[in-house]
């Protein structure tokens, strides 16, 4: 994932203009919040004869999946990794197809890659962003085996129209949920239902392990998973050489080495603790941005759909271009010389050359990521920022929208 590191370099000498809308200091895009219950619960793991897989990353699994409100879930080194470990569970491969999204980052596409099956790219909705399921259903074929929806900067996708395509065509939702730590869909948190989803914990999340992801599903799915992310063994090291464990174990499949450590989960133990303060102010920040940008006529702020919560991971501006005389790449140079970070989320995935030059996508093939790509960037949205920090950022956005407009 793009972004800009609190240590990235000065911008270069603004304007005299706008120089009366510049922070003293650079505001970071996303950092993350890490307090000293985090360094006492790593420290503890340190200090203990478990640093790998143990018992932190089995409590951690145990109560991340009772925070969701899954029947199971098993921690692994990222979300790329749950998101492989997945598929290959489910016995996806050459010959099978895929449907997801354009609009995501390169990940969720390559792993479809690396079990050998096809990635069939699909456009997405104009408001949300997320996977259009009218678009999903002209894309299946006899060769279609799996749905991988992405619950794009948190807002859930609508699950129940893709349910239905995948019960009438016997295929597999497997979702994205990168984004979706604490979204809810229906009355239930992302993750509680449907065959498995993937989450991250990467340090721009919501709440992070530094690098790290979990799998939700069904627990037999999960316990086929678990086997697939660690060499294919039966036995994986806590229960080789915990108290009472034996050192045999078998080679049941070719796997992978996609296990979390005790010292992330650690991490992770604490920073679930603080995911409900977090996301509260996350959503804080949001609806403060939305406040002072939605009666702008240069810009478009994100919705919410009725009968979900939105987990905010991303606040997606996006600009009107008939209503200002620069575009959405002079409006991010203008911001970060006011010391304000931002990003881009994200470059579609049919516009990389390695897809586009495989499998021959066009640009205006999918025309409202397209048109969504081109004027879109990302607000800082993170716990830390104060009060004064968003007063900032919005200052900034509306000195941009104002000086620039057409």
């Amino acid at each position: 994932m793009t972004t800009i590191r609190p240590d990235a370099p000065a911008a270069p000498a603004a304007p005299a203009e706008i120089l009366r809308a510049r922070r003293a200091s650079y505001l970071p895009f996303a950092p993350p919040f890490l307090g000293e219950e985090e360094i006492a619960e790593v420290l503890d793991t340190l200090r203990s004869p478990w640093i790998t897989t143990g018992p932190k990353t089995q409590r951690f699994e145990q109560e991340f999946a009772t925070y969701v409100g899954a029947q199971a879930a098993l921690a692994v080194n990222s979300c790329t990794a749950a998101l492989h470990t997945a598929l290959t569970s489910l016995g996806i491969g050459p010959g099978d197809e895929v449907i997801t999204s354009t609009m995501t980052f390169v990940a969720t596409v390559n792993v479809i890659e690396h079990v050998g099956a096809r990635p069939v790219l699909v456009d997405v909705t104009p408001d949300t962003l997320n996977l259009n399921p009218h678009a999903v259903a002209a894309a299946i074929t006899p060769r279609t085996r799996a749905i991988i929806p992405v619950h794009y900067a948190g807002h859930p996708v609508d699950l129940h129209p893709l349910r239905v395509l995948a019960r009438a065509h016997d295929l597999v939702v497997v979702e994205d949920a990168a984004h979706a730590l604490p979204a809810a869909y229906g009355g239930q948190r992302v993750g509680a239902a449907g065959t498995m989803a993937a989450f991250s914990f990467y340090a721009t999340k919501n709440m992070t392990t530094a690098e790290g992801g979990m799998l939700t599903g069904d627990p037999e799915l999960i316990d086929r998973a678990r086997v697939v992310s660690l060499h294919g063994m039966s036995r994986d090291a806590w229960k080789r050489y915990a108290n009472g464990g034996t050192w045999r174990y078998e080679v049941l499949l070719p796997g992978f080495k996609y296990n979390m450590t005790d010292v992330q989960a650690a991490l992770g133990l604490q920073q679930l603790r603080k995911l409900p303060r977090f996301h509260h102010r996350r959503s804080e920040v949001a609806a403060q941005y939305t406040e002072a940008f939605s009666t702008e006529d240069a810009l478009e702020v994100p919705v919410t759909r009725a009968g979900v919560e939105h987990a905010w991971h991303l606040y997606v501006l996006r600009l009107l271009p008939e209503a200002l005389r620069i575009g959405r790449d002079r409006f991010i140079d203008e911001l970060v010389a006011r010391n304000i970070g931002v990003s881009v989320h994200f470059i579609p995935v049919h516009l990389h050359p390695y897809y586009r030059n495989r499998y021959g996508y066009r640009a205006e093939q999918f025309p409202v990521a397209l048109a969504s790509f081109e004027r879109m960037l990302s607000l800082p949205l993170h716990p830390r920022l104060t009060n004064r920090d968003v007063a900032d950022v919005i200052e900034a956005v509306l000195d941009v929208a104002h000086t620039y407009r057409r």
